[in-house]
């Protein structure tokens, strides 16, 4: 019986991985005498031993090796061309599993993921709102949505810039007449903050340049959101996204301070792990939300109260 040389190739690949022909004979439903049978015609065909065997184990070659790193290689970008392949031309659908920071979950964000549902009605998007850095390929997610700076991106991951974010000081009017209004950085020293994380000071941009100002911490939450409840209750002057200040519960309460004294913008990035194979579920949410980028609008402030 002629024995298949990509067969072959794919059985050497899974005895490696398994560690035992008798395992890899299970997982692959065949025989044991044809696993032995294709992962012998491909010694034969190279002309080189691949594996060590003996009766309680089995290891690779040093060519064995450098086969073994190329065919599986070979195998994934043959596997990854097959499911793209098989989505060209097809609508996108499927589960679109996305996490994106707390304060996302707003009102724009639901009108914006209605309207892309209501465009392409095939795709669940499953959308988790969490404060800590998700490993998109170990919690198997498509996508992050992440405000952050370049410099503290990961490497190995796809970034695409959205858009920048500003952020501002901001207190409650109520905390601002307890306390006064700070006019300086330099300022922050004397006033309560609440801090996200383990923030400890923030670099504000002033007439001479860089000010790093620290000040002094009265509560710590782990998430951005918590902060801005924790300020509109007066508790302390805090950072705040623009997008906050203009939802319904904060706008009136929260009031932007230091103005004059631009923090370096982070930016909203789409991540994902890969541009090559991209499935079309993904394709569409990145297409659609970089269409829809401006409903992300910069939130415009006045002067200093």
């Amino acid at each position: 019986m002629r024995v298949d040389t990509l067969t072959s190739i794919k059985v050497f690949r899974q005895v490696v991985e398994s560690g035992s022909f008798v395992a890899a004979a299970e997982r692959m439903d065949l025989s044991t005498a044809m696993v032995s049978k294709h992962v012998a015609s491909v010694e034969r065909r190279l002309g080189v031993r691949l594996l060590n065997r003996s009766s309680r184990a089995l290891s690779l070659t040093e060519a064995g090796s450098v086969y073994f790193e190329r065919c599986k290689a070979t195998l994934d970008d043959l596997q990854a061309t097959e499911l793209e392949l098989g989505t060209l031309g097809t609508t996108p659908r499927g589960t679109l599993r996305i996490t994106c920071p707390t304060w996302f979950a707003r009102q724009l964000l639901a009108d914006t993921l209605a309207e892309f549902q209501q465009r392409y009605p095939e795709i669940v998007v499953d959308a988790s709102f969490e404060d800590r850095r998700v490993d998109l390929v170990e919690e198997g997610y498509d996508l992050a949505l992440r405000v952050t700076h370049e410099n503290t991106l990961l490497p190995g991951l796809i970034a695409r810039p959205v858009r920048p974010v500003r952020f501002f000081v901001a207190a409650s009017r109520d905390y601002l007449k307890r306390k006064g209004v700070p006019k300086s950085p330099a300022d922050l020293a004397s006033h309560d903050f609440v801090a996200v994380a383990d923030l400890e000071s923030i670099p504000f941009t002033g007439p001479k340049g860089r000010i790093e100002a620290p000040f002094r911490v009265v509560l710590r939450y782990r998430s951005t959101i918590g902060v801005a409840h924790a300020v509109a209750e007066g508790v302390g002057l805090g950072l705040v996204p623009d997008i906050l200040l203009s939802e319904p519960m904060f706008k009136g309460v929260l009031t932007p301070v230091l103005t004059s004294y631009p923090l370096r913008e982070p930016t909203l990035y789409l991540v994902y792990v890969s541009r090559r194979y991209l499935p079309l579920k993904i394709r569409a949410f990145i297409d659609f939300l970089m269409e829809h980028k401006c409903k992300f609008p910069a939130f415009s402030v006045g002067e200093d109260p």
